[in-house]
């Protein structure tokens, strides 16, 4: 009697591993940890003062010149109802690519500290709870644990989607 089996090599094996892995760049708020799809980060930049925009709410911090697209920048912080919090050297802003409507809209999202990235098996994602009508998830993909700590993943898309961001901050590339 034989048996076939089908042996794989370490190259076979690291390809289907990464074909399952996601990258996200890791972020903090408070004492929470985030993430975002690497792939949505355009560039990670210091924090510096910012045009002001008068009637918007005070999340919206205001808009950057960056190589000439008028980029409005958001504290996620202050976005997720956490609090307001000093910037220190270690504040930045994270500019995102989101795609809206058939649109790539670029926004700056201000946060406490960057972490590094993470590698999270597609597999291992869980859902977010339900917490009620309370609270809302509808911005957040999953979670994961990296490290032996819980990362939120975002769903760049639906965050820079959500109001406050309209036609009129439009900086998109048909």
């Amino acid at each position: 009697m034989t048996h076939n089996v089908e042996t794989i090599t370490s190259e076979q094996a690291e390809a289907i591993n990464q074909e399952h892995l996601l990258q996200f760049l890791s972020f903090t708020l408070g004492r929470e940890e985030y993430g975002v799809d690497i792939l949505r980060v355009q560039e990670i930049r210091s924090w510096e003062p910012v045009s002001r925009i008068p009637n918007v709410p005070a999340y919206e911090k205001g808009v950057v010149n960056l190589r000439g697209a008028i980029v409005p920048i958001i504290d996620l912080r202050e976005r997720f109802q956490l609090g307001r919090c000093e910037y220190t050297a270690l504040t930045v802003v994270v500019v995102l690519q989101a795609k809206v409507a058939d649109r790539t809209r670029i926004m700056g999202v201000v946060v406490d500290a960057v972490s590094d990235v993470v590698d999270v098996n597609k597999k291992q994602i869980q859902t977010a709870p339900d917490f009620g009508a309370k609270v809302s998830t509808e911005f957040i993909t999953g979670l994961a644990s990296v490290g032996g700590r819980m990362v939120m993943l975002l769903d760049v898309d639906k965050l820079l989607s959500l109001d406050g961001v309209n036609d009129e901050n439009d900086n998109s590339n048909k």
